[in-house]
């Protein structure tokens, strides 16, 4: 593989659209309450948060792979792994990783700087608060991602949701509204689904590891409940940015986008093998890209008509 094909998979740069979408919803919600939007703050605030993204995914891999999680997933027969495999399989060493790891979180900082002095430091300080959080998902002293008592679910719809849609607002108006706060609920929410569905795959090696996660210490009947919660309240969030005035009526077809996944429920059981939680997984990710393009959708749709 070439330089740039190596850094896409090591930063499992195929995700990224979970954190790029937020940030679009942000702008657009800007647009169409405001009219405000200034299409290069936009580019820069999208390039802060991807790699901002990026480097939550490589540090995430750096320290599941220091606290040994990654080799307790690899030699259970019953997991399977999710990690990017350039530190586990030796692709690349570990400075070379750390190297690239940090210069990612330099990007996302210096964007961050930047934003700051041009909008307000708010930018800035809801920028480094997802960072915060970015680092000590799996980091020491803090670890929300190792601690089992939803801390890191918190952290995620903090990070893939409210932080980057209303940072996105902000930067492009400079002042926040409640409406911001609302439109973040959906996106975050599946995004949070996204990553608590992932934990199902190496549950039982994250458990031999130490890492408590909510699957490890609810078990798999009462983590499979919670996760269609989570389905639930991503639908009611959808209504009430409607009922508030954050969406347009027609943002209720963002709904349509979640009967797949909660098809996908119904093949399950109250225990299950690794494998059988591969379609949650990829039902969760496309409900997410497709709710969030519906959303995007229907506020452009929504910004149009006003302009007639």
């Amino acid at each position: 593989m070439n330089t740039w094909s190596q850094f896409k998979k090591a930063s499992r740069m195929q995700v990224i659209p979970v954190m790029l979408i937020p940030v679009a919803l942000g702008a657009l919600g800007a647009y169409v309450w405001t009219g405000e939007f200034h299409v290069w703050l936009f580019l820069l605030t999208l390039l802060g948060a991807g790699a901002a993204h990026l480097f939550s995914n490589m540090v995430n891999d750096l320290w599941d792979y220091k606290n040994g999680t990654d080799e307790e997933a690899a030699n259970n027969v019953d997991a399977i792994s999710t990690n990017s495999g350039f530190l586990t399989q030796g692709k690349w060493s570990m400075r070379k990783f750390e190297f690239v790891t940090w210069l990612l979180f330099g990007i996302a900082a210096l964007c961050g700087i930047v934003l700051g002095f041009i909008s307000g430091w708010w930018a800035f300080i809801l920028g480094a608060l997802g960072g915060l959080i970015a680092y000590f998902y799996v980091a020491p002293p803090l670890q929300f991602g190792y601690r089992g008592k939803g801390y890191s679910e918190i952290a995620i719809l903090l990070s893939f949701g409210i932080l980057p849609v209303m940072g996105a607002y902000y930067v492009q108006t400079s002042h926040m509204d409640v409406r911001a706060l609302l439109l973040s609920l959906p996106i975050g929410l599946l995004t949070t689904l996204i990553l608590f569905n992932h934990h199902f795959l190496h549950w039982q090696a994250d458990r031999q590891a130490g890492k408590k996660t909510l699957v490890v210490v609810w078990g798999e009947k009462r983590a499979l409940i919670f996760s269609r919660v989570l389905l639930l309240l991503s639908c009611l969030s959808i209504i009430a940015c409607v009922a508030a005035g954050a969406l347009p009526i027609y943002g209720l077809a963002a709904l349509l986008t979640m009967i797949p996944l909660y098809l996908v429920y119904g093949r399950l059981q109250d225990q299950n093998r690794s494998e059988a939680y591969l379609p949650l997984m990829g039902a969760s990710m496309k409900a997410t890209m497709t709710c969030g393009s519906v959303l995007m959708l229907s506020l452009i749709v929504q910004a149009y008509l006003q302009t007639m």
